[in-house]
C-alpha cells in the first residue's frame, strides 16, 4: 500500500494513539487535529514526525480552510467526549460527537477524499440479549449512545446524499496499550502485580473485548478497501463475550493469585449488562477481518507491554495504586 496523507480526530486518545502509531510505522504522513488541552504521552515518542493542528472542531470557519490545507486523502474521526462516568456534560457531548462530526464531513467534502472513517460504539444498539448485527434497529440508553447514534446517522446521510466514502466503524470494548489506567483492564492487571484484586462489581457483568491491535488493523482495512459503499457499518467486536468474572480467572491464573475477589465491592452502573456481544460476520465476510487475539492472549500481550515499559508501568501504578 502506498503511503498516504492522513488526518485523524482524536489521535492522542487511546484507540487513536494506537492507530497512529501504527500508521506512523506504516510511513504514512499523518496530520492531527488536536484540542488546545490535549495530552501527548501516548505519542510522546513520535511526536516530532507528527504534523499537529490545534483545533476546534466546533467553528466550521476556521475548520474548512485547514482541512483544505491538508487535502486528506484518508481521514479517522475517533474525536468523541462521554465514554467515561466523568464526562457527563450533554451540551459537550453534542458539540463534539455530532456538531463535530458533521463540521469534519462539510470540511472533507469540500477537498475530496478517499475514504472517512467515523468510529462509533456498540452502545448504540442498547441492551441486547444476542449478537448484534449491524442492520440491527439502534435503542441507546444514554446521552452518550444517543450522540453516537446521531453522529452515525450524519455521517450516513453525507455519504449517501454526496455518494462520498464515508464508513462507520462501531468499536466494541477495546483494550490494549495506553489505555487509561484506571480503566477495568489495566487496574486488574496492575493489582494483578501486587497479588490482588481491585474492587469490582457483578461478576456476571459481560463485554465483548477487542484488543487494540485488532481494532486498529480492522480501522485500517475499513479505508483501504475502495470497494466499499457509501454509509456501510461495521462492527468491530471480537464476535465472543467475557464476563468480569472470566477476566478475574484469567488474571488470577497469570499473576498466581491466591485471594478471592471481592465481588460487587464496585457500584453497578445504568449502562452494565449481563449480555453485551457483537456480530463480525459482516467483516469477516466482505473484509476478510478476523480478530487475531483472544481474551487471554489480549491480556498477556498488554502485560508484556506493561513489562516492557517500565516508566509508563511506574505511573500507571501509581495512578491505580496511589502510592500504596
Amino acid at each position: 500500500m502506498s503511503a498516504k496523507r492522513i488526518l485523524i480526530t482524536g489521535g492522542t486518545g487511546f484507540v487513536g494513539a494506537n492507530l497512529v502509531r501504527v500508521l506512523h510505522s506504516q510511513g504514512h504522513e499523518l496530520h492531527l487535529l488536536l484540542r488546545p488541552e490535549y495530552a501527548d504521552w501516548r505519542i510522546a515518542d513520535i511526536k516530532n514526525d507528527l504534523n499537529l493542528h490545534v483545533a476546534e472542531l466546533a467553528d466550521l470557519d476556521s475548520l474548512k480552510p485547514l482541512v483544505s490545507s491538508i487535502a486528506p486523502q484518508w481521514i479517522f474521526h475517533l474525536a468523541a467526549y462521554g465514554a467515561y462516568p466523568s464526562q457527563q456534560a450533554w451540551d459537550r457531548m453534542v458539540r463534539t460527537n455530532m456538531e463535530a462530526t458533521g463540521n469534519l464531513l462539510q470540511a472533507s467534502l469540500t477537498c475530496g477524499f478517499e475514504a472517512f472513517v467515523y468510529t462509533g460504539s456498540s452502545s448504540e444498539y442498547g441492551v441486547v440479549d444476542h449478537p448484534a448485527a449491524e442492520e440491527l434497529r439502534l435503542e441507546p440508553n444514554s446521552a452518550y449512545a444517543i450522540t453516537k447514534a446521531g453522529a452515525t446517522h450524519l455521517c450516513r446521510y453525507y455519504a449517501r446524499t454526496f455518494q462520498a466514502p464515508v464508513r462507520v466503524a462501531r468499536l466494541y470494548s477495546v483494550y490494549g496499550p495506553y489505555e487509561e489506567p484506571t480503566r477495568l483492564i489495566p487496574n486488574l492487571l496492575i493489582h494483578g502485580y501486587y497479588r490482588s484484586f481491585p474492587r469490582l462489581a457483578n461478576p456476571e457483568n459481560a463485554r465483548d473485548f477487542v484488543h487494540s491491535e485488532d481494532a486498529v488493523q480492522a480501522l485500517i482495512r475499513i479505508a483501504a478497501d475502495r470497494r466499499i459503499p457509501p454509509g456501510e457499518i461495521y462492527n468491530i467486536s471480537s464476535g465472543t463475550q467475557s464476563t468480569i468474572r472470566d477476566l478475574a480467572s484469567i488474571t488470577a491464573r497469570m499473576f498466581d493469585i491466591d485471594e478471592p475477589p471481592d465481588w460487587g465491592s464496585y457500584p453497578d452502573r445504568g449502562w452494565d449488562a449481563r449480555t453485551w456481544c457483537g456480530s463480525n460476520q459482516k467483516i469477516r465476510d466482505s473484509l476478510g477481518w478476523s480478530p487475531r487475539f483472544s481474551i487471554a492472549e489480549g491480556l498477556q500481550v498488554t502485560k508484556r507491554w506493561l513489562d516492557e515499559h517500565a516508566e509508563i508501568r511506574a505511573w500507571y501504578e501509581a495512578q491505580v495504586m496511589g502510592g500504596c
